[in-house]
Protein backbone atom coordinates (compact mmCIF):
# COMPACT_ATOMS: atom_id res chain seq x y z
CA UNK A 1 0.00 0.00 0.00
CA UNK A 2 1.27 3.59 -0.38
CA UNK A 3 2.08 6.15 1.03
CA UNK A 4 -0.20 9.41 0.97
CA UNK A 5 2.02 12.53 0.33
CA UNK A 6 0.46 15.89 0.23
CA UNK A 7 1.98 19.60 0.50
CA UNK A 8 0.13 20.46 4.02
CA UNK A 9 -1.06 17.93 6.88
CA UNK A 10 -3.31 19.72 9.01
CA UNK A 11 -3.85 18.08 12.18
CA UNK A 12 -6.91 18.36 13.91
CA UNK A 13 -10.44 19.18 12.79
CA UNK A 14 -11.92 21.08 14.89
CA UNK A 15 -12.91 25.05 14.09
CA UNK A 16 -9.29 26.19 13.45
CA UNK A 17 -8.21 22.85 11.10
CA UNK A 18 -11.61 23.24 9.36
CA UNK A 19 -11.09 26.76 8.73
CA UNK A 20 -7.36 25.92 7.49
CA UNK A 21 -8.16 23.18 5.18
CA UNK A 22 -10.82 25.41 3.83
CA UNK A 23 -8.76 28.31 2.95
CA UNK A 24 -6.22 26.08 1.66
CA UNK A 25 -8.03 24.47 -0.57
CA UNK A 26 -8.29 27.60 -2.51
CA UNK A 27 -4.78 26.76 -3.80
CA UNK A 28 -3.67 23.98 -5.89
CA UNK A 29 -2.42 21.58 -3.09
CA UNK A 30 -2.79 18.61 -2.04
CA UNK A 31 -4.21 18.74 1.02
CA UNK A 32 -5.33 16.27 3.93
CA UNK A 33 -6.79 17.30 7.51
CA UNK A 34 -6.89 14.71 10.21
CA UNK A 35 -8.91 13.73 13.13
CA UNK A 36 -8.45 11.28 15.96
CA UNK A 37 -11.81 11.29 16.26
CA UNK A 38 -14.57 9.83 15.06
CA UNK A 39 -16.00 13.18 13.33
CA UNK A 40 -14.88 16.62 12.64
CA UNK A 41 -15.74 19.28 15.80
CA UNK A 42 -15.87 16.09 18.75
CA UNK A 43 -13.51 18.02 20.26
CA UNK A 44 -13.60 21.04 21.89
CA UNK A 45 -15.64 22.27 19.02
CA UNK A 46 -18.44 20.90 20.00
CA UNK A 47 -18.99 22.07 22.92
CA UNK A 48 -18.49 26.22 22.32
CA UNK A 49 -20.51 28.27 23.02
CA UNK A 50 -20.94 29.43 19.96
CA UNK A 51 -20.00 33.60 20.19
CA UNK A 52 -19.12 35.59 17.12
CA UNK A 53 -17.24 38.23 19.85
CA UNK A 54 -16.89 41.28 18.49
CA UNK A 55 -13.28 42.27 19.96
CA UNK A 56 -14.03 44.51 22.90
CA UNK A 57 -12.50 41.98 25.45
CA UNK A 58 -8.85 41.81 23.96
CA UNK A 59 -5.73 43.68 24.94
CA UNK A 60 -4.73 46.28 21.71
CA UNK A 61 -1.91 44.47 20.06
CA UNK A 62 -2.50 41.06 20.66
CA UNK A 63 -3.14 38.26 18.40
CA UNK A 64 -6.53 37.49 19.93
CA UNK A 65 -7.10 41.50 19.37
CA UNK A 66 -6.05 41.71 15.83
CA UNK A 67 -8.20 38.05 14.77
CA UNK A 68 -10.94 38.50 16.12
CA UNK A 69 -11.88 41.44 15.09
CA UNK A 70 -11.15 39.92 11.47
CA UNK A 71 -12.99 36.88 11.99
CA UNK A 72 -15.56 38.86 13.08
CA UNK A 73 -16.06 40.77 9.64
CA UNK A 74 -15.66 37.38 7.81
CA UNK A 75 -18.64 35.65 9.68
CA UNK A 76 -21.55 37.09 7.44
CA UNK A 77 -19.93 36.67 3.78
CA UNK A 78 -19.15 33.21 5.04
CA UNK A 79 -22.27 32.18 6.57
CA UNK A 80 -23.67 32.98 3.32
CA UNK A 81 -21.67 30.79 1.24
CA UNK A 82 -21.57 27.41 3.09
CA UNK A 83 -25.33 28.11 4.79
CA UNK A 84 -24.31 27.35 8.36
CA UNK A 85 -26.06 28.82 11.32
CA UNK A 86 -25.16 31.73 12.00
CA UNK A 87 -26.56 35.20 13.12
CA UNK A 88 -25.97 39.07 13.96
CA UNK A 89 -27.33 39.73 17.24
CA UNK A 90 -24.97 42.09 18.56
CA UNK A 91 -24.14 42.09 22.12
CA UNK A 92 -24.26 44.17 25.28
CA UNK A 93 -22.28 44.05 28.16
CA UNK A 94 -23.79 45.10 31.14
CA UNK A 95 -23.03 47.36 34.65
CA UNK A 96 -24.20 45.96 37.75
CA UNK A 97 -23.44 49.76 39.69
CA UNK A 98 -22.28 52.82 38.91
CA UNK A 99 -18.89 51.79 39.79
CA UNK A 100 -18.52 49.23 37.48
CA UNK A 101 -19.86 52.49 34.34
CA UNK A 102 -16.57 53.31 34.64
CA UNK A 103 -14.94 49.66 33.58
CA UNK A 104 -17.74 50.17 30.89
CA UNK A 105 -16.04 53.00 29.59
CA UNK A 106 -12.72 51.32 29.76
CA UNK A 107 -13.63 48.50 27.90
CA UNK A 108 -15.24 50.84 24.98
CA UNK A 109 -11.97 52.86 24.45
CA UNK A 110 -10.44 48.96 24.64
CA UNK A 111 -12.62 47.98 21.88
CA UNK A 112 -12.53 51.01 19.59
CA UNK A 113 -8.50 50.67 19.62
CA UNK A 114 -9.01 47.25 18.31
CA UNK A 115 -10.91 48.42 15.67
CA UNK A 116 -14.30 47.94 16.59
CA UNK A 117 -17.11 49.82 14.55
CA UNK A 118 -20.52 51.03 16.18
CA UNK A 119 -19.86 50.73 19.77
CA UNK A 120 -22.08 52.94 22.26
CA UNK A 121 -22.42 53.45 25.93
CA UNK A 122 -25.88 52.82 27.24
CA UNK A 123 -27.81 54.48 29.91
CA UNK A 124 -30.23 52.67 32.27
CA UNK A 125 -32.99 53.70 29.91
CA UNK A 126 -31.52 52.77 27.13
CA UNK A 127 -30.62 49.35 28.17
CA UNK A 128 -34.14 48.70 29.32
CA UNK A 129 -35.49 49.51 25.81
CA UNK A 130 -33.35 47.43 24.19
CA UNK A 131 -33.82 44.06 26.32
CA UNK A 132 -36.87 44.95 28.67
CA UNK A 133 -36.21 41.15 30.26
CA UNK A 134 -32.87 42.23 31.52
CA UNK A 135 -32.63 43.41 35.49
CA UNK A 136 -33.87 46.45 36.59
CA UNK A 137 -30.86 46.38 38.97
CA UNK A 138 -28.69 46.68 35.78
CA UNK A 139 -27.00 50.32 35.70
CA UNK A 140 -26.00 51.01 32.06
CA UNK A 141 -24.52 48.96 29.28
CA UNK A 142 -22.20 48.37 26.49
CA UNK A 143 -23.44 47.70 23.17
CA UNK A 144 -21.35 45.99 20.18
CA UNK A 145 -23.82 45.28 17.34
CA UNK A 146 -21.22 43.45 15.05
CA UNK A 147 -20.99 40.43 17.75
CA UNK A 148 -22.81 37.67 16.35
CA UNK A 149 -23.69 33.84 17.59
CA UNK A 150 -23.25 30.77 15.23
CA UNK A 151 -23.97 26.63 15.76
CA UNK A 152 -20.12 26.11 16.00
CA UNK A 153 -20.30 22.31 14.76
CA UNK A 154 -22.17 23.13 12.18
CA UNK A 155 -20.00 25.75 11.39
CA UNK A 156 -17.38 22.97 11.32
CA UNK A 157 -19.35 20.88 9.34
CA UNK A 158 -19.73 23.50 6.58
CA UNK A 159 -16.34 24.32 6.41
CA UNK A 160 -14.77 20.60 6.27
CA UNK A 161 -17.58 19.94 3.75
CA UNK A 162 -16.51 22.54 1.67
CA UNK A 163 -13.01 21.83 1.55
CA UNK A 164 -13.57 18.29 0.37
CA UNK A 165 -15.70 19.15 -1.98
CA UNK A 166 -13.04 21.56 -3.51
CA UNK A 167 -10.56 18.36 -2.86
CA UNK A 168 -9.12 18.46 0.28
CA UNK A 169 -8.77 14.87 1.43
CA UNK A 170 -10.35 14.00 5.56
CA UNK A 171 -9.17 11.36 7.65
CA UNK A 172 -11.19 10.55 10.91
CA UNK A 173 -10.31 7.95 13.78
CA UNK A 174 -6.56 8.91 12.84
CA UNK A 175 -4.21 9.67 15.38
CA UNK A 176 -0.66 11.21 15.25
CA UNK A 177 1.48 9.15 16.35
CA UNK A 178 4.75 10.24 15.41
CA UNK A 179 6.37 12.67 13.56
CA UNK A 180 9.89 12.35 12.19
CA UNK A 181 11.70 15.01 9.90
CA UNK A 182 13.23 13.84 6.76
CA UNK A 183 14.48 15.67 3.54
CA UNK A 184 11.62 18.41 2.49
CA UNK A 185 9.26 17.38 4.76
CA UNK A 186 8.01 14.77 7.72
CA UNK A 187 7.40 11.27 8.00
CA UNK A 188 3.91 10.98 10.01
CA UNK A 189 2.85 7.85 12.02
CA UNK A 190 -0.54 7.49 13.04
CA UNK A 191 -3.24 4.24 13.36
CA UNK A 192 -4.27 4.11 10.19
CA UNK A 193 -0.62 4.33 8.75
CA UNK A 194 2.14 6.89 7.27
CA UNK A 195 1.93 9.91 5.63
CA UNK A 196 4.55 11.95 4.11
CA UNK A 197 4.17 16.34 4.20
CA UNK A 198 6.19 18.70 3.16
CA UNK A 199 4.33 21.09 5.84
CA UNK A 200 2.43 20.64 8.92
CA UNK A 201 0.10 22.92 11.12
CA UNK A 202 -0.87 21.47 14.31
CA UNK A 203 -4.19 22.36 15.31
CA UNK A 204 -4.85 19.47 17.89
CA UNK A 205 -6.31 21.67 20.15
CA UNK A 206 -5.67 20.07 24.13
CA UNK A 207 -3.61 17.77 22.14
CA UNK A 208 -1.53 20.43 20.95
CA UNK A 209 1.65 20.29 23.25
CA UNK A 210 1.83 16.42 22.70
CA UNK A 211 1.91 16.43 18.78
CA UNK A 212 4.60 19.47 19.18
CA UNK A 213 7.00 17.53 20.99
CA UNK A 214 6.81 14.53 18.69
CA UNK A 215 8.81 16.79 16.70
CA UNK A 216 10.65 17.94 19.83
CA UNK A 217 9.30 21.25 20.48
CA UNK A 218 8.73 21.80 23.83
CA UNK A 219 7.79 25.15 23.89
CA UNK A 220 3.59 24.61 23.63
CA UNK A 221 2.29 24.41 27.57
CA UNK A 222 -1.18 23.93 27.30
CA UNK A 223 -3.71 23.09 30.75
CA UNK A 224 -7.58 22.65 29.98
CA UNK A 225 -10.22 24.70 31.36
CA UNK A 226 -13.58 23.45 31.73
CA UNK A 227 -17.10 25.38 31.12
CA UNK A 228 -20.47 23.80 31.98
CA UNK A 229 -23.34 25.47 29.59
CA UNK A 230 -27.14 25.15 30.53
CA UNK A 231 -29.67 25.00 27.26
CA UNK A 232 -33.03 26.08 28.02
CA UNK A 233 -36.43 25.59 26.10
CA UNK A 234 -36.73 26.94 23.26
CA UNK A 235 -40.51 28.73 24.43
CA UNK A 236 -37.89 31.40 25.48
CA UNK A 237 -37.01 32.61 22.48
CA UNK A 238 -36.43 36.42 22.83
CA UNK A 239 -36.10 36.40 26.42
CA UNK A 240 -32.91 38.32 24.85
CA UNK A 241 -32.36 39.21 21.56
CA UNK A 242 -29.09 40.32 22.26
CA UNK A 243 -25.74 38.38 23.58
CA UNK A 244 -25.48 39.37 27.19
CA UNK A 245 -21.90 40.10 29.39
CA UNK A 246 -21.40 40.51 32.72
CA UNK A 247 -18.10 42.58 33.28
CA UNK A 248 -14.99 40.40 32.34
CA UNK A 249 -12.84 39.10 35.22
CA UNK A 250 -9.39 37.69 34.61
CA UNK A 251 -9.93 34.48 33.79
CA UNK A 252 -13.01 35.02 31.61
CA UNK A 253 -15.54 36.96 29.99
CA UNK A 254 -17.86 36.01 32.85
CA UNK A 255 -21.15 33.80 32.93
CA UNK A 256 -23.45 34.99 29.82
CA UNK A 257 -26.88 34.73 28.76
CA UNK A 258 -26.82 33.50 24.98
CA UNK A 259 -29.59 33.39 22.55
CA UNK A 260 -28.81 30.52 20.23
CA UNK A 261 -29.49 30.59 16.73
CA UNK A 262 -32.49 28.42 16.74
CA UNK A 263 -33.99 30.18 19.81
CA UNK A 264 -32.98 28.76 23.04
CA UNK A 265 -31.64 30.37 25.68
CA UNK A 266 -28.15 29.25 27.07
CA UNK A 267 -26.09 30.40 29.92
CA UNK A 268 -22.50 30.10 31.60
CA UNK A 269 -20.10 29.07 31.12
CA UNK A 270 -17.75 28.25 34.01
CA UNK A 271 -13.84 28.64 34.26
CA UNK A 272 -12.31 25.88 35.96
CA UNK A 273 -8.79 24.54 35.11
CA UNK A 274 -8.86 20.50 35.21
CA UNK A 275 -5.99 18.51 35.51
CA UNK A 276 -7.72 15.44 34.35
CA UNK A 277 -10.02 15.18 30.94
CA UNK A 278 -13.42 15.77 32.63
CA UNK A 279 -16.68 16.27 30.62
CA UNK A 280 -19.37 16.05 33.60
CA UNK A 281 -22.02 18.73 34.88
CA UNK A 282 -22.50 19.58 38.37
CA UNK A 283 -24.66 20.79 40.89
CA UNK A 284 -22.23 23.24 41.70
CA UNK A 285 -21.71 24.37 38.53
CA UNK A 286 -25.54 24.61 37.87
CA UNK A 287 -25.67 26.69 40.90
CA UNK A 288 -22.82 28.84 39.99
CA UNK A 289 -24.31 29.73 36.46
CA UNK A 290 -27.73 29.84 37.43
CA UNK A 291 -27.27 32.41 40.29
CA UNK A 292 -25.38 34.64 37.91
CA UNK A 293 -28.16 34.47 34.85
CA UNK A 294 -30.43 35.20 37.22
CA UNK A 295 -28.70 38.07 38.10
CA UNK A 296 -28.95 39.74 34.82
CA UNK A 297 -32.23 37.93 33.90
CA UNK A 298 -34.40 37.21 36.74
CA UNK A 299 -37.16 34.96 35.05
CA UNK A 300 -35.48 32.13 34.19
CA UNK A 301 -36.86 29.38 35.95
CA UNK A 302 -35.01 25.83 35.98
CA UNK A 303 -37.90 24.24 34.95
CA UNK A 304 -37.56 25.19 31.43
CA UNK A 305 -33.92 23.47 31.18
CA UNK A 306 -33.39 20.80 29.01
CA UNK A 307 -30.39 19.84 28.94
CA UNK A 308 -26.61 20.41 30.11
CA UNK A 309 -22.98 20.03 28.72
CA UNK A 310 -19.61 21.15 28.99
CA UNK A 311 -16.19 21.44 27.43
CA UNK A 312 -12.93 21.77 28.16
CA UNK A 313 -10.28 25.29 26.64
CA UNK A 314 -6.88 24.60 25.96
CA UNK A 315 -5.59 27.43 27.66
CA UNK A 316 -1.93 28.63 27.21
CA UNK A 317 0.76 30.19 29.16
CA UNK A 318 1.55 33.59 27.10
CA UNK A 319 -2.18 34.98 27.52
CA UNK A 320 -2.20 35.14 23.82
CA UNK A 321 -2.72 32.55 21.00
CA UNK A 322 0.54 31.13 19.91
CA UNK A 323 0.56 30.75 16.24
CA UNK A 324 4.04 30.57 14.82
CA UNK A 325 6.62 28.11 12.63
CA UNK A 326 8.21 26.06 15.11
CA UNK A 327 11.88 26.71 16.11
CA UNK A 328 13.01 23.75 15.08
CA UNK A 329 11.34 23.82 11.28
CA UNK A 330 10.30 26.62 9.74
CA UNK A 331 7.44 24.05 7.64
CA UNK A 332 6.12 22.60 10.92
CA UNK A 333 3.45 25.52 12.42
CA UNK A 334 2.00 25.59 15.42
CA UNK A 335 -1.74 26.43 16.09
CA UNK A 336 -2.32 26.65 20.05
CA UNK A 337 -3.92 28.00 23.06
CA UNK A 338 -6.51 28.71 20.71
CA UNK A 339 -9.15 29.65 23.56
CA UNK A 340 -11.83 32.34 23.14
CA UNK A 341 -12.23 33.97 21.03
CA UNK A 342 -10.44 31.27 19.20
CA UNK A 343 -13.91 30.34 17.12
CA UNK A 344 -14.57 34.04 16.45
CA UNK A 345 -11.03 34.52 14.85
CA UNK A 346 -10.62 30.96 13.39
CA UNK A 347 -11.65 32.53 9.65
CA UNK A 348 -8.86 34.99 10.45
CA UNK A 349 -6.57 32.47 11.95
CA UNK A 350 -6.67 30.25 8.84
CA UNK A 351 -5.57 33.91 6.97
CA UNK A 352 -2.82 34.33 9.17
CA UNK A 353 -1.42 30.88 8.82
CA UNK A 354 -1.60 30.77 4.82
CA UNK A 355 0.61 33.43 4.82
CA UNK A 356 2.62 31.63 7.63
CA UNK A 357 2.83 28.78 4.95
CA UNK A 358 4.18 31.31 2.14
CA UNK A 359 6.89 32.53 4.18
CA UNK A 360 8.19 29.43 4.80
CA UNK A 361 8.18 27.89 1.31
CA UNK A 362 4.78 26.86 0.42
CA UNK A 363 3.99 27.77 -3.25
CA UNK A 364 0.38 29.11 -3.59
CA UNK A 365 -1.37 29.13 -6.63
CA UNK A 366 -4.83 29.70 -6.64
CA UNK A 367 -7.23 27.32 -8.77
CA UNK A 368 -9.64 28.75 -11.55
CA UNK A 369 -12.33 26.18 -10.08
CA UNK A 370 -12.57 27.43 -6.68
CA UNK A 371 -16.44 26.66 -5.29
CA UNK A 372 -17.08 28.71 -2.47
CA UNK A 373 -20.65 27.27 -1.69
CA UNK A 374 -21.92 24.53 0.61
CA UNK A 375 -25.52 23.56 0.28
CA UNK A 376 -27.39 21.61 2.73
CA UNK A 377 -31.23 20.92 2.83
CA UNK A 378 -33.31 22.35 5.76
CA UNK A 379 -36.45 20.92 5.39
CA UNK A 380 -37.79 22.89 8.09
CA UNK A 381 -36.59 26.26 7.03
CA UNK A 382 -38.31 25.87 3.65
CA UNK A 383 -41.66 27.57 2.47
CA UNK A 384 -45.19 24.88 1.96
CA UNK A 385 -44.31 25.01 -2.21
CA UNK A 386 -40.43 24.23 -1.71
CA UNK A 387 -41.13 21.20 0.46
CA UNK A 388 -43.46 20.07 -1.89
CA UNK A 389 -41.23 20.38 -4.80
CA UNK A 390 -38.65 18.96 -2.64
CA UNK A 391 -40.61 15.44 -1.79
CA UNK A 392 -41.86 15.34 -5.53
CA UNK A 393 -38.42 14.86 -6.23
CA UNK A 394 -37.04 12.38 -3.31
CA UNK A 395 -40.65 11.02 -1.08
CA UNK A 396 -37.61 10.31 2.10
CA UNK A 397 -37.94 14.62 2.57
CA UNK A 398 -41.77 13.63 3.18
CA UNK A 399 -40.82 10.91 5.87
CA UNK A 400 -40.56 12.95 9.16
CA UNK A 401 -38.09 11.16 11.41
CA UNK A 402 -37.90 13.46 14.37
CA UNK A 403 -41.40 15.42 14.58
CA UNK A 404 -39.85 17.56 17.69
CA UNK A 405 -37.77 19.40 14.82
CA UNK A 406 -39.16 18.27 11.77
CA UNK A 407 -36.43 16.09 10.48
CA UNK A 408 -37.02 13.88 7.58
CA UNK A 409 -35.40 10.94 6.48
CA UNK A 410 -33.97 12.62 3.39
CA UNK A 411 -31.90 15.06 5.74
CA UNK A 412 -30.55 11.59 7.84
CA UNK A 413 -29.43 10.30 4.87
CA UNK A 414 -27.89 13.06 3.21
CA UNK A 415 -25.80 13.61 6.86
CA UNK A 416 -24.53 10.16 6.88
CA UNK A 417 -23.53 10.99 2.81
CA UNK A 418 -21.97 14.02 3.83
CA UNK A 419 -19.66 12.15 6.82
CA UNK A 420 -22.32 11.19 9.66
CA UNK A 421 -21.44 7.30 11.39
CA UNK A 422 -23.36 8.19 14.51
CA UNK A 423 -26.03 9.40 16.70
CA UNK A 424 -24.27 12.57 17.88
CA UNK A 425 -23.09 13.11 14.71
CA UNK A 426 -26.76 13.03 12.91
CA UNK A 427 -28.10 15.22 15.55
CA UNK A 428 -25.26 17.75 15.33
CA UNK A 429 -25.74 17.66 11.58
CA UNK A 430 -30.01 18.62 11.70
CA UNK A 431 -30.95 19.07 14.87
CA UNK A 432 -32.67 15.38 15.56
CA UNK A 433 -33.08 14.40 19.27
CA UNK A 434 -32.07 17.90 20.45
CA UNK A 435 -35.31 19.38 22.36
CA UNK A 436 -36.83 18.14 24.99
CA UNK A 437 -37.73 14.85 24.19
CA UNK A 438 -33.59 14.02 23.47
CA UNK A 439 -34.23 12.03 20.78
CA UNK A 440 -36.54 9.62 22.63
CA UNK A 441 -38.82 8.85 19.93
CA UNK A 442 -36.40 8.85 16.96
CA UNK A 443 -33.55 7.13 17.82
CA UNK A 444 -34.69 3.86 16.87
CA UNK A 445 -35.41 5.23 13.45
CA UNK A 446 -32.08 7.16 12.52
CA UNK A 447 -30.10 3.72 13.88
CA UNK A 448 -32.07 2.34 10.99
CA UNK A 449 -31.36 4.70 8.64
CA UNK A 450 -27.56 4.61 9.82
CA UNK A 451 -27.68 0.97 9.32
CA UNK A 452 -28.98 1.11 5.98
CA UNK A 453 -27.14 3.86 4.73
CA UNK A 454 -23.58 2.92 5.75
CA UNK A 455 -24.08 -1.22 5.38
CA UNK A 456 -23.58 -2.26 9.31
CA UNK A 457 -25.46 -4.28 11.35
CA UNK A 458 -27.64 -1.81 14.03
CA UNK A 459 -25.57 -3.44 17.26
CA UNK A 460 -22.38 -1.56 15.77
CA UNK A 461 -23.89 1.90 15.56
CA UNK A 462 -22.36 4.15 17.85
CA UNK A 463 -23.51 7.34 20.13
CA UNK A 464 -19.94 8.96 19.47
CA UNK A 465 -17.91 6.32 18.65
CA UNK A 466 -16.51 2.77 19.91
CA UNK A 467 -17.78 1.89 23.22
CA UNK A 468 -20.97 3.37 22.99
CA UNK A 469 -22.99 1.19 21.43
CA UNK A 470 -26.69 1.22 22.13
CA UNK A 471 -27.97 -2.43 20.90
CA UNK A 472 -26.61 -5.81 21.96
CA UNK A 473 -27.86 -7.07 18.60
CA UNK A 474 -31.19 -8.94 18.17
CA UNK A 475 -32.85 -10.53 21.23
CA UNK A 476 -32.81 -13.93 20.35
CA UNK A 477 -29.41 -13.85 19.80
CA UNK A 478 -28.58 -12.03 22.45
CA UNK A 479 -30.40 -14.67 24.66
CA UNK A 480 -28.31 -17.50 23.22
CA UNK A 481 -25.07 -15.98 23.69
CA UNK A 482 -25.82 -15.22 27.27
CA UNK A 483 -27.18 -19.25 27.78
CA UNK A 484 -24.08 -19.72 26.03
CA UNK A 485 -21.73 -17.69 28.11
CA UNK A 486 -23.86 -19.23 31.24
CA UNK A 487 -23.06 -22.98 30.52
CA UNK A 488 -19.50 -21.88 29.50
CA UNK A 489 -18.74 -20.79 33.34
CA UNK A 490 -21.43 -23.18 35.03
Amino acid sequence: MSIPEVDVLVIGAGVVGAALIRELSRYELDLLLVEKEVDVSFGTSKANSGIVHSGVHDRPGTLKAQLAVRGCQLFPELAAQLGFLYKQNGAVVVARSREELAELEKLAVNGRANGVKGLSLLNQEELRRLEPNLSPELVGGLLAPSGGIVVPFDLVFALTENAVSNGAKLMVNTEVQAINPEQGGFFVRTNQGGIRAKFIVNAAGLGGSEVAAMLGDDSIQLYARKGEEYLFDRKLEGLVHRTVFPLPSQVSKGILVIPTVEGNIMIGPTAQRVETPDLSTSLAGWQEIYGEARRLVPTLQPNDLITAFSGLRAVGTTGDFMIAPSTLSPRFINAAGIESPGLTAAPAIAEYIVELLKESGLGLRRKQNFNPIRSVVRLRDLDFQAQAELMQKDAAYGQIVCRCEMVSAGEIRDAVRRGATTLDGIKLRTRSGMVRCQGGFCTPKIIRLLSEELGLPPEQISKNGPGSELLLGRLRAVQEEGRKEEQLHA
